[in-house]
């Protein structure tokens, strides 16, 4: 087997077991690996730390996928890792509330760079590291023999895609897909999913718990949904019987596809505004109008894939939060969201008081949000916590 010898002191983190090798720490490559084969990491004094895919084209030179010596990489590897992640997810009743969930979450599932999320009969797989592209055949194989479903769908067109060298892909992966968007159920509310072309792999699913949470606080408010997609916080906001509910996006289909889900749930549409446009420029419009709301919602996109981009990404942040404490009534209630994975739980805080403060207002946190126990985090790699949120009340 080829191995990866690091630089002396650099075996620290895999000591902690993080499952990351960056180019920076290797000192040699034995043997003509390609990308996304099996390699062994040893320290610089030739002892064993961990089996790995390897990715020549990424700064992230190889990801780990065990720490034992005497497990082979191979489709039974790959069925424990499976067949473990599908019973966490039963463990956690997640099921119950839901058929759309996500089954594989990447590294905190133990298979790097695989993303698997089911709705309804359907499975949508992204590949977004050489290890799980080199597998990805046998991994589709897999989840098909341990769900008992058919069909799957690739949706590996993600950017870090290109960091690994690999080019986009989508399509029909297994079985035979002729049934997108499709409708799934999420807390007694149906929302309708484009899998095809729709963000990540059509649906936010880590944001299912903080949707329940806005639908039992929206009752008698007036609210603003802010980077609204396909309306999943404002169905729960009008749900929960917001007086009225505006949803802001910048994309018209993603504003089309809300309305089509507030009127799948039979809500009212009389309470119910949607307006498309650039959401900074329409919330410093609110601003210089003089609107007001009792509850605003704001769960951008990505600003900082990486910690490089973290403080590009603060201003971003700030002045969305600043904006959206003046437009709050007193008593008023702000759900903000961060999902960047540069952006870690205390810089968000701090962005969000430094918001408030320059607002000249006060404020409470009531609650700190996260994702969805169906995207666990595992104990050793920190970033799999990507998405943090607030509800903060202004005094």
């Amino acid at each position: 087997m080829p191995t990866l010898t690091l630089k002396p002191g650099r075996e620290k983190s895999l000591l902690r077991r993080h499952p990351w090798i960056f180019s920076g720490a290797v000192d040699r490559l034995d043997g003509d690996p390609g990308s996304g084969t099996t390699l062994d990491l040893l320290s610089a004094d030739g002892q064993f730390l961990a089996r790995a895919a390897y990715s020549p084209s990424s700064q992230i030179r190889a990801r780990v996928w065990t720490f034992d010596p005497s497990e082979p990489v191979d489709a039974d590897f790959f069925r424990k890792r499976i067949r473990n992640a599908i019973s966490a997810r039963d463990t956690w009743h997640v099921a119950q509330a839901t058929d759309a969930l996500r089954l594989i979450h990447a590294e905190s599932d133990g298979i790097p760079g695989l993303i698997v999320d089911r709705y309804a009969d359907t499975l949508v797989l992204q590949s977004l590291t050489a290890g799980s592209e080199y597998w990805k055949e046998t991994l589709a194989s897999l989840l098909l023999e341990l769900t008992g479903l058919q069909d799957i769908y690739e949706r590996s067109d993600a950017d870090v895609r290109e960091l690994e060298g690999l080019p986009l892909c989508t399509g029909p992966l297994r079985g035979s897909i002729n049934h997108s968007p499709l409708t799934i159920t999420e807390n007694n509310l149906k929302f309708t999913v484009n899998f095809t072309t729709g963000h990540k792999t059509g649906f936010y699913l880590d944001q299912r718990q903080n949707r329940r949470l806005v639908r039992g606080m929206s009752d008698g408010r007036d609210v603003l949904d802010c980077f609204c997609y396909t309306g999943g916080f404002s169905v729960n906001a009008l749900a929960g019987a917001a007086k009225s509910v505006l949803s802001v996006d910048s994309s018209a289909d993603a504003l089309a596809h809300c309305r089509e889900n507030v009127a799948l749930n039979s809500l009212p549409v009389s309470r119910h505004t949607t307006l498309e446009g650039d959401v900074f420029q329409l919330l410093r419009k609110f601003r210089d109008e003089a609107r007001s709301f009792d509850l605003i919602i704001l769960d951008p996109p990505k600003f900082a894939p990486t910690a490089a981009q973290a403080e590009k990404a603060a201003r971003g942040y700030k002045d969305i939060n600043l904006l959206a404490f003046k437009l709050l009534r007193p008593g008023g209630i702000l759900v903000t969201f961060s999902c960047s994975g540069g952006v870690d739980a205390a810089l968000f805080q701090k962005i969000v008081a430094s918001a408030a403060l320059d607002a000249g207002v006060g404020a409470r946190i009531l609650e700190h949000l996260e994702q969805a126990p169906d995207h666990p985090v595992a104990l050793q790699f920190p970033e799999g916590a990507y998405l943090k949120g607030l509800v903060c009340q202004k005094n």
